[in-house]
């Protein structure tokens, strides 16, 4: 089997509100909004990856740009299959956070609902801890941590 390399171009994110014409766009969930190393297909039908600084958590909206292409790319965020877990009581839903993130789980949260990742163990857990589990796809956009500066 020979092995095929793939072309690798270094990508930065630029500023909000930075108007540049948009070459294509990067649907990704959020887990691959974390990735360093993104595969991207070009219009041509090439396939190619882009190589992020260490540390860039994506957002949705955000634009890429590639120098060594002159490419512009906007992150959109691609729906995905995810909990949303809502609760009859306050108290319950911040029971679930506490948890959740016991267990280090990536985790949306609004005063409303929380949304993870689709997980059908987790899933049971927070039906047996008395909250209502809908089984969805949509945009997750989990929280980013203490540390996170982008």
């Amino acid at each position: 089997m020979a092995f095929v390399k793939m072309a690798t171009y270094a990508a930065v994110v630029l500023a909000k509100g930075t108007a540049r014409p948009v070459t294509g766009v990067l649907s990704l969930t959020a887990e691959e909004r974390r990735k360093r190393l993104l595969p991207w297909q070009t219009s041509e039908g090439e396939t190619v990856y882009l190589e992020l600084p260490r540390g860039v958590v994506l957002q949705d909206e955000d634009v890429l740009h590639v120098p060594a292409r002159d490419w512009v790319l906007t992150v959109a965020a691609r729906p995905e299959p995810v909990l949303t877990v809502r609760a009859s009581q306050p108290l319950l839903l911040l029971r679930a956070a506490y948890h959740l993130g016991n267990r280090h789980v990536p985790l949306q949260i609004t005063p409303e609902w929380l949304r993870l990742a689709a997980d059908g163990v987790l899933a049971d857990l927070l039906r047996e801890m008395g909250l209502t589990v809908t089984e969805e796809m949509a945009c997750f956009y989990p929280e980013m941590g203490a540390y996170h500066h982008h």
